[in-house]
C-alpha cells in the first residue's frame, strides 16, 4: 500500500511539474484596486494554497462547532 501511495504522489507531482513549465505565460489579475502580473503556474499554486487554508479553517471552525452543539450526557 505504501507503494501505491508514493506511486500516486510521484504521479501528481510529476503532474504538477508539467503544468507549471507548460504554463509560463504572463497573465494580469484585477480585484478591487489590486493588481498582479505573474506566470498562470504561480498564480494557480498560490490560490490553491491559500483555497487550503481556507478549506481547512473552515473545516474546524464546522468542527467545533458541531461538537460544541451536541448534548452532554
Amino acid at each position: 500500500m505504501r507503494r501505491l501511495h508514493l506511486a500516486i504522489i510521484l504521479l501528481l507531482a510529476a503532474a504538477t511539474l508539467i503544468f507549471a513549465l507548460q504554463n509560463l505565460e504572463i497573465v494580469s489579475v484585477d480585484f478591487l484596486w489590486f493588481s498582479v502580473r505573474t506566470p498562470l503556474a504561480i498564480l494557480v499554486a498560490a490560490t490553491y494554497v491559500v483555497g487550503m487554508a481556507t478549506g481547512g479553517s473552515l473545516w474546524a471552525l464546522i468542527r467545533r462547532s458541531v461538537r460544541g452543539a451536541r448534548p452532554k450526557r
